[in-house]
C-alpha cells in the first residue's frame, strides 16, 4: 500500500504566498536569506583525522554568486598529510570531534566548488554525481597545459609520454579493483555504455532465441533497458527478479529463476541507486556460475563508497563511472573476464580497435584495444586517474567507515519524523536514503529544502521499476560523499522540519 497521499505539487495548485517554485526564485530567496546558520557545535574528538591541503587555487564568492578561479602551474597541488579518520565510539553516530572538524570537514576543504564557491550549500546529491578535489581539478589542467597530446598513434616525445600516462590509469584501475590483467580493463564513457557494450557484444556471441537473462526489479534503467532491447532482439526473455519490502534481492526467487537452465547472464547492482542496498554479489555469483550463467555487476554506486575485489567477487563484468567517485564525466570502465572479452566481437569500428585494415576485411586487435575504437577521451581517463589517487590516499577503509556513521546519523534523525517513512531499510546499506513524508509531493518537499539551501534529488531516480515495486510516485534521496558532515546533516533535519511546517504537517 502507498504511504504517498496523491494530489498535485505547489506548482499545479494555486498560488499561496508567492509559491513560485522556480530554479529562479530558489536562488533569488536564497541571496536575500544568507547561509543558514549550522546547528549545534562539535566537540573534540577521540580518534585522530586526516589533515589535507585544498591545494592553491584561489576562489571567490561575489554578490552575484560568481567565483573566480585562479591557477598557478608551478605550484598547483600542495601536499597532504595524511593520516587515519577513524570512527569514534561505535554506540553513538555523532562522537565529539577534534577541532570543532569532523573527517568530512576536513575533507571537504580538498573540494573547492563546496569549502569557496559554494559554501553556504548542502549538497545531498552524490548518488548522482560526485564533486571533484583540487587534485583531479588540477591534474586535468595540467594535462591539457603541459602534456596534451594524442595516444598509440605517434613516435614523438609528446605522444609517447600521453600513452605512459594512459596506460598507468589503467594499471590504477586494475589495481583498485584487483582485476588480474590489465586487459581486462576498458575505458568506455561511463557506466551505462559499459552495460551496453556487454548487452551488444555478449548478446551477439552468447544470446540466443528462448535464452533468459535475469535482471531485478529495482535496477537502474541503464541496467534494464539494454536487457530489454537485447532481448527483443534476439528473442531471448527477460526474467525478473524479486526484492523484499526491506530491498533485499530474494535469493530464493533468484534460485527459482535460475533453475529453469535457460539463465545466460544475471545483471545486477552492487548497490542500489535508490535504497542503497549492498546486494550480496558474491553469492549471487555463486548461484549463478552454478547454473551455468554469467554475472553483469552495475558498481557505479559502489566504486566510491566500498572495496571491490573483482577476483573475490567472481564477478565476469563490472561497470562504474569516472563521475561518481569523484573524477570527471565522460569517463567509464567496463571490467570483463580475459576469455570472455576475447570471445566478444568488438562494439565500433574505427581506428585503434585493429591490428590489420583490407579492402574487403579486418583483423581485429587484442582486448583491451579491441573495445576502445577511435581516439579516447584522454583528459578524462587521467582525471580518472587522479580521482583514484586522491581516494586511495585517504583510505577507503577509513572513506567508508566515516559514510557509515553518515548513514546511521541522518538514519536516526529522520525516523525521529513522524512524517517521515524511510524506503528500504535493509541491514547491509550503502550511504542512500530514500525516503517519502506522508501528505506531501516530494517536489514539493526537494523544492523546499533549496530554498534553505540544500540540495537533494527527489522523483524516481532513474528507476521507476522501484518506484512501482513499492507503490510510489516518487521518493526524496539523500546520498552522501566523503566531503558531508554532521553539521550538514543538521542543517537538512532544519530545512526539512521548516519544509513540514510551511506545508501544514
Amino acid at each position: 500500500m502507498s504511504l504517498h497521499t496523491q494530489y498535485s505539487p505547489l506548482h499545479a495548485r494555486p498560488l499561496a504566498w508567492g509559491q513560485l517554485w522556480t530554479p529562479w526564485i530558489s536562488w533569488a530567496a536564497r541571496q536575500m536569506e544568507g547561509p543558514a546558520a549550522p546547528q549545534g557545535t562539535v566537540q573534540p574528538e577521540n580518534a585522530p583525522i586526516a589533515m589535507h591541503s585544498n591545494g592553491t587555487l584561489e576562489t571567490s564568492l561575489d554578490r552575484s554568486l560568481k567565483c573566480t578561479l585562479k591557477s598557478s602551474c608551478a605550484n598547483a597541488v600542495k601536499k597532504s598529510a595524511k593520516a587515519d579518520c577513524k570512527p569514534g565510539p561505535p554506540k553513538s553516530a555523532r562522537a565529539p570531534q577534534v577541532g570543532g572538524q569532523t573527517p568530512g570537514d576536513v575533507w571537504k576543504q580538498d573540494f573547492e566548488f563546496l569549502s569557496r564557491c559554494h559554501k553556504d550549500t548542502v549538497y545531498l546529491d552524490s548518488a548522482a554525481t560526485t564533486h571533484k578535489p583540487t587534485a583531479v581539478v588540477n591534474a586535468l589542467t595540467r594535462f591539457y597545459t603541459q602534456d596534451y597530446a594524442t595516444v598509440h598513434r605517434a613516435v614523438y616525445s609528446l605522444s609517447l609520454r600521453a600513452t605512459d600516462m594512459h596506460h598507468a590509469v589503467r594499471e590504477k584501475v586494475r589495481s583498485y579493483i584487483n582485476a588480474a590483467h590489465n586487459d581486462e580493463i576498458i575505458f568506455t564513457r561511463g557506466a551505462t555504455e559499459s552495460i551496453n557494450m556487454v548487452a551488444s557484444c555478449f548478446g551477439r556471441a552468447f544470446i540466443h532465441p528462448e535464452d533468459e537473462i535475469v535482471v531485478t526489479e529495482i535496477e537502474h534503467h541503464s541496467n534494464l533497458v539494454p536487457w530489454q532491447m537485447l532481448c527483443k532482439e534476439r528473442g531471448a526473455h527477460l526474467r525478473i527478479c524479486r526484492v523484499t519490502d526491506k530491498g533485499e534481492l530474494d535469493l530464493a526467487h533468484l534460485q527459482q529463476l535460475l533453475s529453469s537452465g535457460k539463465v545466460k547472464l544475471v545483471a545486477c547492482a552492487h548497490m542500489s541507486n535508490v535504497l542503497g542496498t549492498i546486494h550480496p554479489i558474491r553469492k549471487v555469483v555463486e548461484m549463478a556460475h552454478s547454473m551455468g550463467a554469467k554475472v553483469l555487476v552495475d558498481g557505479a554506486q559502489m566504486a566510491a563508497h566500498g572495496n571491490v575485489d573483482v577476483q573475490g567477487l567472481g564477478a565476469d563484468f563490472y561497470a562504474f563511472s569516472g563521475h561518481k567517485l569523484y573524477g570527471p564525466t565522460g569517463v567509464g570502465v567496463l571490467f570483463g573476464r580475459r576469455q570472455l572479452l576475447r570471445a566478444m566481437p568488438p562494439w565500433h569500428g574505427g581506428g585503434d580497435m585493429i591490428s590489420e585494415v583490407r579492402l574487403q576485411s579486418s583483423d581485429y586487435a587484442e582486448p583491451p584495444l579491441k573495445f576502445e575504437a577511435g581516439t579516447p577521451p584522454i583528459a578524462e581517463i587521467i582525471g580518472l586517474g587522479a580521482a583514484l589517487d586522491y581516494i586511495v590516499a585517504q583510505g577507503l577503509p577509513n572513506i567508508q567507515r566515516w559514510e557509515q556513521r553518515l548513514l546511521q546519523y541522518a538514519t536516526e534523525r529522520l525516523a525521529s519524523l513522524p512524517q517521515v517513512q524511510i524506503v528500504g531499510q535493509a541491514p547491509e546499506k550503502g550511504p542512500i536514503i530514500s525516503f517519502v513524508v506522508k501528505g506531501a509531493h516530494h517536489l514539493d518537499v526537494g523544492t523546499l529544502l533549496d530554498l534553505k539551501g540544500v540540495a537533494v534529488r527527489t522523483g524516481h531516480h532513474c528507476c521507476q521499476t522501484a518506484m512501482q515495486r513499492f507503490q510510489l510516485p516518487g521518493t526524496v534521496r539523500i546520498s552522501f560523499g566523503l566531503y558531508n558532515s554532521f553539521s550538514d546533516v543538521d542543517r537538512f533535519i532544519d530545512a526539512l522540519q521548516a519544509a513540514l511546517r510551511d506545508l501544514g504537517l
